[in-house]
């Protein structure tokens, strides 16, 4: 098997793959269902609206995702990913009835995005911390960037796929589809053999855990370089759904299939980003860093573009940047972080990245609602540049390659600890 795909060699992963791509189509197609039913069904093309449902999906994470991570380190992650895969099904089942017997309402929509995101918020970090339990060190950069891969090659098919039902049946098959598409995840870890698992050592219970897990990252210079700027752009650069619908439907007029498309287009970058990091064996300073500064000027290019294709073509560099930077950023902390600490980290990397999209996403849904959608896109990419900038400048100061030699030697101490 080539080097891009040998995480698949394990018959654990493989299994565990094939169910999380049944579930993140559903998922990106609830996404687009979701938006949908906001902007255009349940208010007047608010913005505004549509930023307040992706805040309350993505602020419970911000909110409990230090709790969560200790609980991945003391507690068995797959059966927490079996109590939270279920209640995220749920969740898309309940939204999806009360849609296609008329009663859903806005409040009831928020009420769903708050309930998915707290299930979310627990099952975030012990998702992330699963992958390394599955494949063992050796593999853990590849599986990530396969995991990448299998969610943005649902990000290629899903937005299409809800885009085109939408316009045929509306948005309440597309949350009844989701909810069913759990089912493969579910059956998936019932599937896998407990015996292959390679588990870390159980944190016991104890006073403080999460406090000593924020001691730990501000022990570690390149960890703090890495939360400041997934926060930043987080909030400011990574709300495809807000600039997206209000570009697609206020800017320039489209219905629900291009709106979908839109997804999916964007999504060609991504795949392409998460493939490219497959080959990669390890975290590298400078893709971090060139991510943030093309995901900032391609940002500021989208908002300038002058017509609907135009943008969308903008979309795939946009998209590979994105994924280039998260890639490097989740696999810096998989290889780089000690074991015991790996669950509480994934999760403050979680609660940053998903809480600034939290707190990001009413702000450009307001700004593109009172100014206009391309003062939101160009707004978002200017701080992203400038984030990319400063990070840069900070590296080249510190003391010659103090950043990338943590990055680097935290990698190669945990390999060599492994492998004694």
């Amino acid at each position: 098997m080539s080097a891009m795909f040998r995480a698949l060699e394990n018959p654990n992963y493989r299994v565990w793959a094939g169910g999380a791509l049944v579930s993140n189509i559903g998922t990106w197609m609830q996404r687009v269902a979701q938006d949908w039913l906001v902007l255009t069904v349940l208010t007047n093309h608010s913005g505004t609206a549509v930023g307040i449902t992706t805040a309350l999906q993505f602020l419970p994470m911000l909110l409990l995702g230090p709790y969560a991570g200790v609980l991945a380190d003391r507690y068995r992650k797959r059966v927490i990913l079996l109590w939270t895969q279920t209640a995220m099904g749920v969740c898309g089942l309940i939204l999806g009835l009360l849609v296609v017997t008329g009663w859903a309402q806005l409040w009831h929509v928020y009420l769903a995005a708050l309930a998915l995101g707290i299930a979310a918020a627990i099952d975030g970090p012990a998702r992330q911390a699963f992958v390394s339990e599955l494949v063992g060190p050796d593999k853990i950069s590849n599986a990530v960037a396969l995991n990448s891969a299998s969610f943005n090659s649902a990000r290629l098919t899903g937005p299409a796929i809800a885009g085109l039902l939408i316009a045929w049946i509306g948005t309440g098959p597309v949350f009844l589809i989701n909810a069913v598409s759990f089912v493969a995840v579910i059956i998936s870890l019932f599937r896998v053999k407990l015996s292959q698992l390679e588990p870390s050592t159980p944190v016991v219970r104890g006073k403080h855990q999460v406090v000593d897990g924020l001691r730990y990252v501000r022990q570690r210079p390149d960890l703090v370089l890495i939360l400041v700027m997934v926060g930043l752009l987080g909030a400011f650069g990574m709300n495809f759904a807000v600039t997206n619908s209000l570009m697609a439907t206020a800017e320039f007029g489209m219905g629900p299939e291009e709106f979908g498309l839109l997804g999916s287009i964007m999504a060609v970058g991504t795949l392409a980003g998460a493939l490219l990091a497959a080959r990669r064996s390890g975290p590298r300073l400078r893709f971090m860093l060139g991510g943030a500064l093309t995901l900032g000027a391609f940002t500021l290019l989208a908002s300038i573009s002058p017509t609907f294709w135009i943008y969308a073509a903008v979309l795939i560099p946009v998209g590979l940047a994105s994924i280039t930077f998260l890639n490097s950023c989740n696999t810096t902390i998989q290889l780089s972080v000690e074991p015991q600490f790996r669950g509480r980290v994934l999760a403050l990397y979680l609660a940053i990245l998903q809480g600034g999209t939290a707190i990001g996403a009413p702000l450009m849904g307001w700004i593109g609602t009172e100014f206009g959608a391309r003062w939101a896109v160009a707004a978002g990419g200017a701080i992203v540049l400038a984030t990319g900038v400063a990070s840069v400048i900070l590296v080249s100061r510190r003391s010659q390659r103090t950043i990338r030699d943590q990055v680097r030697a935290a990698w190669l101490r945990r390999r060599a600890t492994q492998a004694s």
